[in-house]
């Protein structure tokens, strides 16, 4: 038998699994490690650990592989939390034929996406947005990786990429254009490509090597090596507002700033695109639906 019929026989016949045994499965299978699967539900994850252990313990049959980096799901454990997100999608449209009938739209929105385009672009489209819906709430996060929508990590995704997910759907919002800045107070000028050894660079390397800009930096000036190496790009434009060197910066970010003096053309192999990105179920949720509308249509990079 294999493991979607058992699923099938275990939701329909024979161990009728309670919709918090689902939960906790689900949850586990896309955080991975009992101490998130813990905060999203609200949980000890010690009361994740023993109601995994009694759920498998009632099935008879192991759901997750342990291991240091976490809880691997088998492929049983992959069946049932498909059938888990398919009560929550229901559950989901339940609720909002609810708010509907109000007039209201409610709930929580989990927005995913970079530091530099949450601060520089989302945040300050919030203030209206929470006026118009005080009743929905937020989650916001920020990380390099695009979030797998399709397990939930998030309900929407404002992402740089040239190449979104095939299994998204989304709204291309224009390109990041990226150029050279530096503090106004330096006395850098314009960029002078044959003087690029004699600058003080400030750039992501380590955090993000694979940025356009680190690439860029490699490629066409490899002996360079930063007099600063950080961990995000908003670190990047504080410490070229500090003086303390130049760097990369998306136009739209430093634009917004009156310290930084942009001192290159728009570099072109820097150059990617802005996406605001959800899932087809998803895109449904009157929730996620107000908020992926307003932003796709506020969103602007110049």
């Amino acid at each position: 038998m294999n493991a979607k019929m058992q699923a099938e026989k275990l939701i329909n016949n024979d161990y009728k699994i309670a919709a918090l045994e689902l939960d906790i499965i689900l949850t586990l299978v896309r955080v991975g490690t009992l101490a998130l699967a813990g905060e999203r539900l609200k949980l000890d994850a010690s009361t994740v650990f023993r109601s995994i252990q009694r759920i498998e313990k009632n099935l008879g049959m192991k759901l997750f592989e342990r291991s240091r980096q976490g809880y691997r799901p088998l492929e049983l454990a992959i069946e049932l939390a498909q059938y888990a997100e398919q009560i929550e999608v229901q559950l989901e449209l339940a609720r909002g034929v609810s708010t509907n009938n109000l007039g209201q739209v409610a709930g929580s929105v989990r927005i995913t996406s970079t530091d530099t385009v949450l601060h520089g672009l989302i945040a300050p489209l919030l203030k209206t947005l929470r006026k118009q819906h005080p009743l929905l709430h937020y989650d916001l996060h920020t990380g390099n990786e695009l979030a797998n929508l399709s397990l939930r990590d998030a309900d929407i995704a404002v992402r740089a990429t040239k190449r979104p997910p095939a299994h998204l759907v989304g709204r291309h919002l224009g390109p990041i254009r990226v150029a050279l800045f530096a503090s106004k107070k330096s006395s850098i000028g314009q960029f002078e490509p044959t003087l690029a050894h004699q600058y003080s660079w400030i750039a992501p390397d380590d955090a993000l090597p694979d940025h356009p800009s680190v690439l860029w930096r490699r490629q066409f000036f490899p002996k360079i090596s930063p007099a600063f190496r950080v961990n995000s790009i908003l670190t990047v434009a504080e410490l070229i507002g500090n003086n303390l060197g130049l760097g990369c910066l998306p136009v739209f970010l430093a634009a917004q700033r009156n310290d930084l003096v942009q001192i290159s053309d728009v570099i072109n192999e820097c150059q990617t695109e802005l996406w605001i990105l959800t899932h087809t179920e998803a895109r449904h949720f009157r929730r996620v639906s107000t908020v992926y509308a307003y932003l796709a249509e506020q969103l602007k990079l110049s």
